[in-house]
């Protein structure tokens, strides 16, 4: 069972999407603090602020090396959230393949040939 706590601080931290920019980037390999803020339209301790958040939510984890700040993605990381979206996601999809299944069963719109359709 997925910890609600831990989908709140991951969900919390993916709602701006200054925060998913990074992670967008982050996907791609590691990158100093200075590349992932090059793209953003905020100032260097803006980022170093969404840095913190993705950090408290373990999603993203950075190394220091002189003066040198880099960020990687925690391995498995979205894995909860992800998990947690495909649970949602499976039982609306059935549903809607049975709407699907009547639709066509009764001759509705969706049983119809829509390169027949007049304009």
């Amino acid at each position: 069972m997925l910890n609600h706590s831990d989908l709140d601080t991951a969900f919390r931290a993916l709602s701006d999407a200054s925060r998913r920019a990074i992670v967008e980037r982050l996907v791609r390999g590691p990158a100093t603090v200075g590349t992932l803020a090059e793209p953003l339209a905020m100032s260097l301790p803006a980022v170093l602020q969404h840095l913190a958040v993705l950090e408290a939510a373990g999603i993203v984890t950075s190394q220091k090396v002189g003066r040198v700040r880099t960020c990687s993605l925690v391995p498995g990381a979205l894995a909860g959230p992800t998990a947690w979206l495909q649970h949602q996601r499976l039982p609306a999809e059935r549903r809607l393949d049975r709407l699907g299944d009547h639709l066509a069963a009764a001759g509705g719109p969706e049983a119809s040939d829509s390169s027949q359709e007049q304009p």
